[in-house]
């Protein structure tokens, strides 16, 4: 699982689903979006991502599983 933080969600993905950026995302094939939170103030979702990153994997699942149940890649859904 990947969590960050972007201005930019559809420019993001894009990014990870076409391998163009090095790191954690290419090197383990992450680029599927099926989760995410939007806000206007980017000190909040910085530290929103720092507390996500800290928790146990089986909370990440679980919240995914309430926004999103199947797992779908709602990268297809946004609007560009």
């Amino acid at each position: 699982m990947y969590i960050g933080v972007t201005n930019n969600l559809i420019r993001r993905v894009c990014e990870h689903k076409n391998k163009t950026i090095d790191g954690f995302t290419k090197k383990y094939c992450v680029d599927k979006l099926v989760y995410y939170e939007e806000t206007n103030d980017v000190k909040s979702a910085i530290v929103r991502e720092k507390r996500m990153k800290k928790w146990r994997r089986e909370w990440k699942i679980n919240l995914i599983k309430k926004f999103n149940p199947y797992w779908k890649d709602l990268y297809y859904n946004l609007s560009s």
